[in-house]
């Protein structure tokens, strides 16, 4: 018998297999993956520089739907919104892959050089040099928080006795559908009008 026309095992499989892992369970195992596919552990760490290598290109599975066009935008704020919309989406497609990400050292190449362009465009609009990661992790934790909240039940609050907390039952009918979204955009709002401030301060 000849080799299959198509391999059995390759990086692209054995990310979609580990990220279908995460999204169901929250992590991974290589025996897990190995498993899955049919085959060996050993013939996956053939593939994989070891777990943290399968986590990176999880990570560049999952950053792979951010739009990094959004950062050629002008201006720098309109840019900075875009980018945190799309990285927005792609982390709510595996909100369970959130912790695992921010557990562990940025190495992927190709995610990397998308910092760098976020780096390029603040520092081109005008930011000192050591306002420049701040901006950028503050950004990470509002978008990432905000990942995790799309993925909760839209009614956190249940009031078994609504007569026990009233403002908070008038507010949260007053509020309507809709939760996540109206949250994410008024601390998106508030955190480019803190940027621009912090540009314009000599």
């Amino acid at each position: 018998m000849g080799r299959p026309r198509t391999p059995l095992l390759d990086r692209e499989r054995i990310t979609t297999t580990a990220l279908e892992l995460v999204d169901e369970q929250g992590d991974f195992s290589v025996p897990q993956i190995a498993r899955r596919l049919g085959t060996q552990t050993a013939s996956v760490y053939h593939h994989v520089d070891g777990r943290d290598g399968i986590v990176e290109l999880l990570r560049e599975r999952v950053c792979d739907a951010i739009d990094g066009g959004t950062l050629d935008r002008d201006p720098w704020d309109a840019a900075m919104a875009a980018w945190a919309r799309s990285y927005r989406a792609a982390f709510a497609a595996h909100p369970r892959a959130i912790p695992l990400l921010t557990t562990s050292p940025v190495r992927a190449p190709k995610v990397l050089l998308q910092y760098e362009r976020a780096v390029g465009l603040l520092l081109d609009a005008g930011f000192a040099l050591p306002d420049v990661m701040p901006v950028i992790i503050a950004l990470e934790n509002l978008v990432l928080g905000s990942a995790l909240d799309m993925a909760a039940p839209e009614a956190m609050w249940e009031l078994a006795d609504e007569t026990a907390t009233p403002r908070l039952a008038d507010a949260l009918a007053a509020f309507g559908d809709g939760r996540a979204d109206a949250a994410f955009e008024l601390a998106l709002a508030g955190y480019l009008a803190h940027c621009r401030k912090l540009l314009n301060t000599p």
